[in-house]
């Protein structure tokens, strides 16, 4: 069996490093139920406006989250690599698989 290429590796360590905050799991677990603006998200989960903006930019940088302009408004939706299920949602990252209980 072959070993994973390093660029391989790079993205899987950098995914699971943007995923490893609280409030991040929160935003990936809110948008298994569908898009969301930044408004929506803040509301949500209580927090500042701009510690939401800041960890949807790392969950985009990471290529976890997509965004979408309608009009003024950003809106964020799971990337398709995020595997929704009635228990919660999983990640593929090829030979490793992320379960987020929902």
């Amino acid at each position: 069996m072959a070993m994973t290429d390093l660029r391989s590796a790079k993205w899987c360590a950098d995914a699971l490093q943007a995923l490893g905050e609280p409030h991040r799991i929160q935003i990936i677990d809110l948008l298994r139920t569908g898009p969301k603006n930044v408004g929506e998200i803040t509301k949500a989960l209580k927090i500042p406006m701009v510690n939401a903006s800041h960890h949807l930019k790392i969950l985009r940088q990471a290529q976890l989250v997509l965004h979408t302009k309608d009009g003024r408004f950003v809106i964020y939706t799971l990337d398709p690599k995020f595997v929704i299920g009635k228990n919660g949602v999983t990640l593929d990252l090829g030979w490793c698989k992320v379960e987020i209980a929902g």
